[in-house]
């Protein structure tokens, strides 16, 4: 079984940031007052393309696999979620995404107090509406798939396969 994650369509991202201001706002309500803004997905620009890049929600997460705290766990949900309380801001996480999803958010209080927390998706688990990035993004480039999604998807271009229709299609939707 596959766990939901979010896809992004590149054709549709107007490199808004939208989805990083719901985001960041999801998971805190100070988010754009007090230091880091920090959302748990991260714009990527190249050239004419942008797109978010998000936790993939791996069935065998490398990031929780290496983790020497066991700070990222799976929740009863089936997404990963990370412990704060455990994480130790060592970054072994950051290296083992082989998505680039996770950061490592240091955050400084008194002079002797830094907290460094890793940040990934957790398909805004706290907000019973969902992924508050998907509901934010005003063109709908991002969307919740599940594994019947991504069966139809597989289907659909083994047809266009089948049918010898080899014409490259213009959706940049990155899996």
């Amino acid at each position: 079984m596959i766990n939901p994650f979010i896809i992004a369509n590149a054709e549709k991202c107007i490199s808004c940031r939208t989805c990083e201001v719901a985001c960041a706002l999801a998971h805190s309500s100070d988010a754009l007052q007090t230091p880091p803004f920090s959302p748990r997905l991260q714009l990527v620009k190249t050239f004419n393309i942008s797109v978010p890049v998000v936790c993939r929600q791996c069935e065998n997460a490398p990031c929780a696999n290496v983790c020497p705290h066991d700070a990222i766990v799976r929740s009863k949900k089936g997404h990963w979620d990370v412990i704060q309380d455990r994480c130790i801001g060592c970054k072994s996480c950051v290296v083992a995404c082989p998505f680039g999803a996770i950061n490592v958010v240091v955050s400084y209080g008194n002079p002797a107090q830094v907290n460094s927390e890793a940040h990934k998706c957790d398909l805004c688990s706290s907000q019973p509406e969902g992924p508050a990035c998907i509901s934010a993004c005003p063109t709908n480039a991002l969307v919740l798939v599940n594994e019947r999604d991504l069966k139809q998807h597989v289907a659909q271009k083994q047809q266009r396969t089948a049918n010898n229709d080899v014409s490259i299609s213009s959706s940049r939707t990155f899996l």
